[in-house]
């Protein structure tokens, strides 16, 4: 079984407060995802959609995904087949969904200055350590709690209850 919390890709990096609104637009939020996935960011940079390819990674700034907290945001950005989705800070209702459907993401103080758009980028969430192969430099940042991670290796929040996992108390 692949690690998915271990990955490499090319880096699609977008700037800080970043609202839901702008990554699943109003106009597909009743298609299916495969049709949702042609139009993530297209607002904020149009070559994504067409562009992306499996395995890529989503890097931001401060407050990724805040503003009207839809829900359907990070599953719009699974469906675009990305690696992952690395910001400076999460609002905390895209984190906690990111986590949900079994996104991987990382919060990571310091990764907006870090890489440009088309670097190449190797992630261990686990260990919270970003590689910029490109140009050589790294970042540590603190790992999410053992409890994320375990639900991230699931698949989400389902597969992890599903698996026999149990909610914190």
């Amino acid at each position: 079984m692949p690690n998915l919390l271990v990955f490499e890709g090319t880096c699609w990096k977008f700037g800080h407060n970043i609202p839901t609104d702008e990554i699943a637009p109003t106009h597909v939020l009743w298609k299916s995802f495969t049709e949702m996935a042609k139009h993530v960011f297209e607002s904020l940079n149009p070559e994504f959609p067409l562009k992306v390819k499996a395995g890529d990674i989503v890097v931001a700034g401060r407050n990724f995904g805040c503003s009207s907290g839809r829900a359907i945001a990070p599953k719009a950005i699974k469906a675009t087949g990305v690696g992952g989705v690395l910001a400076e800070r999460f609002s905390r209702t895209f984190y906690r969904n990111g986590h949900e459907i079994g996104l991987p993401i990382l919060e990571a103080p310091g990764i907006h200055d870090l890489v440009e758009t088309g670097d190449r980028l190797s992630v261990d969430i686990e260990q919270g350590l970003v590689i910029n192969l490109t140009s050589g430099k790294t970042l540590a940042v603190t790992p999410p709690p053992p409890f994320l991670l375990e639900m991230l290796r699931a698949g989400g929040l389902i597969p992890y209850l599903d698996s026999g996992g149990v909610l914190q108390q």
